[in-house]
């Protein structure tokens, strides 16, 4: 997470590419090297300089103001704008900073303060899946490496998992039963866990396969529990499997539970129009099914 193209920065920041150069070329705010064929790259430093930038200017700042400022200046003003959680944004970008140099703590810090001020479900609607994105972002471009996916990942992980262990065990009276799986080679399961999460705050019941799961396995599973739901997603694709055809296949293997489908798996519920078939975009959808 230390060779950033101007593309990254302006993806990560919101800050337009001509304007970083006039900053460069104006202010002396980033000082970028070049590679042999003379295009710019920035380093950690110049990236957490612009984020910090950019916080200082969605709260009034000038940018001439801002110039005149020591780097140690300009991160006691961020740090001190980063305690209002309510600020969605800022928080995003102050995480970003965070997950730059792997401090933990300091994640922790910021992701508890905004949980006690904003709750689970939209510190996780508003702060995590946004900031997933954004390190998809960089994942995609090269600027961070798989390790700063699984990082702050686990942490997010954690965060729901402690939050589904503190709620209470017993359902309420004429609860509904919801079976929770990834297909076959999917691994992102953070999606799924907020979802168990929805599930069990209102009061239903859920069994937790996770990761990797395939169908053939669950068959018997769901004869013997008897779930009235079936909530799958997928971030990844499906190898060599068709998604109409897998939900199809749901369907036809599970014809007394309502399917419940979230990430790439929604156009395709959408496409088929299938009466026991639902696409859930947001917890909103997820809780109009329970």
């Amino acid at each position: 997470m230390d060779n950033y193209s101007i593309n990254d920065l302006v993806k990560l920041s919101g800050i337009k590419a001509h304007t970083i150069r006039v900053w460069e070329r104006r202010f002396r705010i980033v000082s970028p090297h070049r590679t042999d064929t003379n295009r710019r790259r920035y380093d950690g430093n110049d990236l957490r300089r612009i984020i910090n930038i950019s916080i200082l200017r969605r709260n009034g700042f000038k940018i001439s103001r801002i110039a005149t400022l020591t780097g140690p200046e300009i991160e006691e003003k961020v740090s001190f704008l980063s305690r209002d959680v309510f600020h969605s944004e800022t928080l995003v970008d102050s995480l970003i900073i965070s997950i730059s140099r792997y401090n933990e703590n300091e994640i922790n810090d910021f992701l508890i303060r905004s949980i006690m001020n904003r709750g689970l479900e939209e510190t996780i609607s508003e702060i995590m899946f946004p900031l997933l994105n954004r390190i998809g972002i960089m994942w995609q471009t090269g600027s961070a490496d798989i390790c700063a996916e699984h990082f702050i990942t686990n942490i997010f992980r954690q965060r729901i998992i402690s939050s589904i262990d503190s709620l209470p065990s017993m359902a309420k009276p004429g609860s509904k039963k919801a079976l929770l799986f990834l297909p076959e080679n999917e691994l992102h399961d953070l999606g799924l866990l907020f979802y168990s999460y929805i599930i069990r705050k209102m009061g239903h019941k859920t069994l937790y396969l996770g990761q990797t799961t395939p169908v053939s396995s669950i068959i018997d599973l769901v004869r013997q529990w008897e779930p009235d739901i079936i909530l799958t997603s997928l971030m990844s694709g499906l190898p060599g499997i068709n998604s109409e055809d897998f939900l199809l296949q749901l369907a036809e293997l599970f014809p007394d539970q309502k399917i419940l489908v979230s990430g790439l798996l929604t156009d395709a519920a959408i496409k088929l129009k299938h009466s026991d078939i639902f696409p859930v975009r947001s917890a909103t959808d997820l809780k109009l099914h329970l």
